[in-house]
């Protein structure tokens, strides 16, 4: 199971992932920017309807409720749409620590890399002059 996930993660193109990531960032922060900025429509209460009104105002009646409902329904929308741009940001802010964490560890690992190198070529030229004494 892990070697998968290394092979997944050996192709991913860490270069243009990091330097992605402020785009994304910044990307999230104007779509989150764009849709605080907008307000809801005002809610209309809904218009109720007499027995004793002709057809022409009762359909007039049964529209503004439909109207109030639908306009209702948009406010739903637009409060889950704020909802969502709010997550989608923070995730945005998530991927660029990640991203951020991810490169300086790899770095490390590079360092180690060549500390490792270049102690294992100290202990072999070690051996080497143990064994020719």
């Amino acid at each position: 199971m892990a070697i998968g996930w290394l092979a997944v993660l050996r192709g991913v193109p860490w270069a243009d992932v990091i330097s992605n990531a402020p785009i994304v960032a910044d990307g999230a922060k104007k779509l989150w920017n764009a849709v605080a900025k907008k307000s809801p429509s005002p809610e209309l209460p809904a218009a109720t309807a007499q027995p004793t009104l002709s057809s022409e105002a009762q359909a007039i009646a049964i529209l503004q409720a439909q109207l109030a409902a639908v306009e209702a329904a948009a406010s739903d929308l637009h409060n889950q749409m704020l909802a969502s741009s709010e997550l989608i940001k923070a995730l945005a802010d998530q991927n660029t620590q990640l991203i951020k964490r991810v490169e300086a560890n790899r770095n490390r690992v590079l360092w180690l890399a060549g500390a490792t190198v270049v102690l294992g070529a100290v202990a072999a030229a070690n051996l080497i002059l143990t064994l020719v004494r």
